[in-house]
């Protein structure tokens, strides 16, 4: 990978905070009350202004932000030929709160061409210059396949694919058109968003989804296969890593439980060249599964949370990476946030201040560990 295409030192995931005209113009487009130019044009405005703080904060990736999605993954779905966006009954019921309610459905063959996230991309290329390189992030497609089984989603995916070799080939397939395209129009650096691993990792939720036929190894080996079917023949200077999000809605969480028993798989075959994984809170248990990431891979260890305000001791982290070395040597860690500040459009409970605190912690901490 080329300089600006490896992890850096100190990184971030993802999303951030949508400014308060943003979330105006959006909700007046909602609403009918505004053209799709004239969102476009808010929206347009609104990331090159972030692209602008990104670079005086110091960073080396640039993104938009998600600042055109709804969600962090849904978005990227509805981008998809044969898929449509449909709202549920009901959302995904986190540790305290149920999340909004959008989700898909299929009405055809899955592919990816034309996806709107190429022009999405091409607008933050723009802005690249000697020092920075635009990440592009989208749902792993593991999280696709899931999203098509949620709840009374199944019935419908079995009725357009009653074959579940031929949905896992055509999603690996368009997956390898978007990345193609995004390629092409000049991405080197592509983040694939995949909270399946973490609920994998929930006993509770394990225990409440799967019959007692199914086993975690075998629902693993499935995931993984399809993830690392969609990145097959991708090309050499293409820098592909993975966040690993154990849920992220208005500060509260989905699922608990270390990475030991997706381990085996997620870091030993996975073919990305980093994780970004989440280590902010107990929930998450220790490093020891990092002894299983194979080659050179790289860690990004998520050790300050993007769900409150609060600033973390600088020593405790630092002492925490410490401890993360008895796993893996320094030169293969990394720093960031958990998880982005806004996996949708509500956010987290803090500040855009509080949130440009938190990447400058994230920053001072990795200077004083790396330099």
């Amino acid at each position: 990978m080329g300089k600006l295409n490896a992890p850096f030192r100190f990184d971030y995931v993802g999303s951030f905070l949508r400014p308060e005209r943003l979330k105006d113009a959006r909700e007046k487009f909602a609403l009918g009350k505004i053209t799709a130019d004239e969102l476009k044009s808010v929206e347009d405005e609104e990331i090159k202004d972030l692209i602008e703080k990104q670079k005086k904060a110091g960073y080396n990736v640039i993104t938009d932000g998600e600042f055109r999605r709804s969600y962090w993954h849904l978005d990227f779905m509805w981008g998809l030929n044969g898929v449509e966006h449909i709202e549920l009954d009901h959302g995904y019921f986190f540790h305290d709160e149920e999340t909004t309610k959008g989700s898909i459905k299929l009405t055809g063959k899955i592919s990816g061409e034309n996806h709107p996230f190429v022009e999405h991309f091409k607008f933050v290329k723009q802005f690249e210059d000697e020092n920075t390189v635009a990440r592009q992030t989208i749902p792993a497609p593991a999280q696709l396949l899931s999203e098509l089984f949620r709840g009374d989603n199944g019935k419908n995916t079995v009725s357009v694919y009653p074959d579940l070799e031929e949905l896992i080939q055509d999603i690996a397939s368009a997956y390898k058109t978007v990345i193609k395209d995004l390629y092409d129009a000049g991405c080197r650096n592509i983040q694939l968003d995949d909270c399946t691993w973490g609920m994998f990792c929930d006993k509770k939720y394990w225990e409440n989804r799967q019959a007692k036929d199914v086993s975690v190894e075998d629902e693993a080996r499935k995931y993984l296969r399809l993830n690392n079917l969609a990145l097959e023949g991708r090309p050499s200077d293409l820098a592909l890593t993975t966040h690993v999000c154990r849920g992220n809605y208005h500060s509260t969480w989905a699922s608990s439980g270390g990475y030991e028993p997706v381990a085996p798989f997620l870091f030993a075959d996975e073919n990305v060249d980093a994780y970004y994984l989440e280590f902010d809170d107990e929930r998450s248990g220790g490093f020891e599964p990092l002894r299983f990431v194979s080659g050179d891979k790289k860690v990004v260890l998520g050790l300050v949370t993007s769900k409150s305000p609060r600033l973390e001791d600088k020593e405790v982290i630092k002492e925490r990476i410490k401890e993360a070395t008895k796993y893996l040597p320094l030169e293969r860690l990394y720093l960031s946030p958990q998880c982005g500040f806004a996996s949708c459009e509500i956010g987290n409970k803090l500040t855009e201040e509080e949130q440009w605190a938190k990447l400058e912690l994230v920053k001072d901490i990795a200077k004083e560990v790396w330099e």
